[in-house]
């Protein structure tokens, strides 16, 4: 059996803004700003392996998970015994799941089928390519 979860894509934390989430991450503890949309921004650690992602949607901290596909992915852990809490949707990169495994913990699994961010020189998201 091949492995589901291709890595932690990110973990998810909420602050009221983004400015002031950048400024603490980023120059308290030297995380980078990779990548900012309306709502969100992800900055990147050393290895580049995860993000921290601050967003302003929701008041909780989500751990997402990379998977290849999302749509596969779902039949694999239902048949486990996790349910589906919402989706499969559409995400700019690709298609998103929230997930609850059977203890109820709940987190969220993604794949970037659709591509990765393209960003301008300030990090600003300006669009999505298929090419790595």
């Amino acid at each position: 059996m091949s492995e589901l979860f291709r890595n932690i894509d990110c973990i998810e934390f909420y602050v009221s803004d983004l400015d002031e989430g950048i400024k603490y991450y980023c120059d308290s503890f030297g995380l980078k700003l990779l990548w900012r949309a309306e709502t969100s921004v992800g900055l990147g650690m050393e290895n580049e392996i995860a993000e921290v992602v601050l967003q302003t949607d929701r008041k909780k901290m989500n751990v997402d998970f990379k998977v290849e596909s999302v749509v596969d992915s779902l039949e694999i852990i239902t048949a486990s015994g996790g349910k589906i809490i919402r989706g499969p949707f559409d995400i700019p990169i690709g298609k998103c799941a929230v997930i609850q495994d059977k203890w109820e913990n709940e987190y969220i699994i993604l794949d970037m089928t659709k591509g990765k961010y393209v960003t301008d020189a300030d990090g600003n998201v300006i669009g999505v390519s298929k090419d790595e």
